[in-house]
């Protein structure tokens, strides 16, 4: 297993810590540190084990923060329109 591949694991067991332990009211800011941190996580295991890797842990990533990919899918179609109308 590769350092990259490591970290996305422990990075997706601290991202289920987070969901289980902390409030609701503190959960979004607890997502923006994980995406923060995710991002560049997700560029070194995409570096380092090719583009189907780095697709899979962005499918992992998107998974565990749904909730914010919801919402940017929703304000990105209220600020450009929805494509299939």
């Amino acid at each position: 297993m590769t350092t990259s591949l490591l970290l996305a694991c422990i990075w997706a067991i601290a991202a289920a810590v987070t969901a289980m332990l902390w409030p609701e009211e503190e959960q979004p800011n607890s997502a923006y540190l994980l995406i923060v941190t995710g991002v560049p996580l997700l560029g070194f295991a995409t570096w380092q084990n090719g583009p189907w890797v780095g697709l899979l842990v962005l499918a992992a990533g998107m998974s565990v923060l749904r909730w914010r990919v919801v919402f940017a899918d929703t304000l990105l179609r209220r600020l450009f329109g929805s494509v299939v109308d």
